[in-house]
């Protein structure tokens, strides 16, 4: 049985394939630190809703990739987990 892992490994040998996943890497990072922060908190959606002002369903669309956070809506999110937010910039890795 082959893992996510294995399956995706594989995938990233396909040179449109890597080009494509890397592309959207950044988006991916910037909804799994949402989630990650959240559920680290034990937050549902509702709750950091209530913290923060922003509609639940909005919080969704995030965290399911159907909508673009602001950096002022990040803002907002890290402050109604009690988090700072903080952005940088890295050096590409050569794979």
């Amino acid at each position: 049985m082959k893992t996510l892992d294995n399956m995706l490994s594989e995938q990233l040998k396909d040179k449109g394939f890597r080009k494509e996943y890397e592309a959207i890497q950044p988006e991916m990072d910037v909804i799994r630190a949402i989630v990650d922060a959240r559920t680290s908190q034990n937050l549902t959606q509702k709750e950091l809703a209530e913290r923060t002002g922003i509609n639940q369903a909005d919080i969704s669309k995030l965290e399911n990739g159907t909508r673009n956070p602001s950096v002022n809506l990040l803002k907002r999110l890290a402050e109604g987990m009690g988090m700072a937010l903080r952005i940088e910039f890295v050096p590409k890795q050569h794979i």
